[in-house]
């Protein structure tokens, strides 16, 4: 039947699905990488592991603004932007108490736990490959999966330096870039939002 709503009733299940699946492997991730994490003395991973939560969050916000209006996506998408950023920030504040009282990582542990997560987000990826081009909130959680994927290879990268080297500078280097990508991430789905903002209030015939 014409004019029905089917298609866009079967569009919602399905990002609600996606969405349930990654919010379901982050939450498990952030518990398991930042015990690791805390038992590895490591920053990479626990600046991971909140990235993880902050991706869990984005997920559990996307789930919300599923069958909702333009305006409540990009708010939605605008909510786990903001709090993406404070994680971020809440990272670098880490790293600066580690760098000033030091910590002793375990490499083995964080380039085990390293390439677990990297799995997961690999997983979470397929995922959500075909809703990269979709809807404001679809391209956040898009956007969080694919910096994951980059923060897991960097924190193996920094297990191995660690690992070679014999100094703890690697895992402070590496937690920092998490943070960078983990702002970035904050910086490109706000101006997203923003951007469905604008857009949408020129169609309305708003001012902007």
């Amino acid at each position: 039947m014409s004019g029905c709503g089917c298609e866009i009733e079967i569009k919602d299940q399905e990002q609600k699905a996606v969405l349930y699946w990654l919010l379901g492997i982050n939450a498990v991730m952030f518990i398991i990488e930042m015990s690791v994490g805390l038992l590895a003395d490591s920053t990479a991973l626990i600046a991971d592991s909140l990235d993880m939560l902050a991706d869990a969050v984005v997920y559990g916000v996307g789930i919300y603004a599923v069958g909702k209006t333009i305006v409540h996506k990009a708010n939605a998408a605008k909510v786990s932007g903001y709090f993406q950023l404070a994680l971020g920030l809440l990272i670098l504040f880490d790293i600066a108490r580690r760098a000033t009282f030091g910590s002793g990582p375990e490499s083995m542990l964080m380039m085990g736990m390293g390439g677990v997560a990297l799995i997961a987000n690999v997983i979470c990826l397929a995922i959500i490959r075909k809703q990269k081009n979709g809807e404001v909130h679809m391209r956040a959680s898009w956007i969080f999966s694919a910096n994951d994927v980059i923060a897991n290879i960097g924190v193996i990268l920094a297990g191995v330096m660690v690992y070679l080297f014999d100094t703890r500078w690697p895992d402070l280097v590496i937690g920092f870039i998490v943070s960078i990508v983990v702002l970035r991430g904050a910086v490109l789905i706000l101006k997203d939002a923003r951007q469905e903002f604008r857009e949408n209030s020129s169609t309305n015939g708003e001012i902007v």
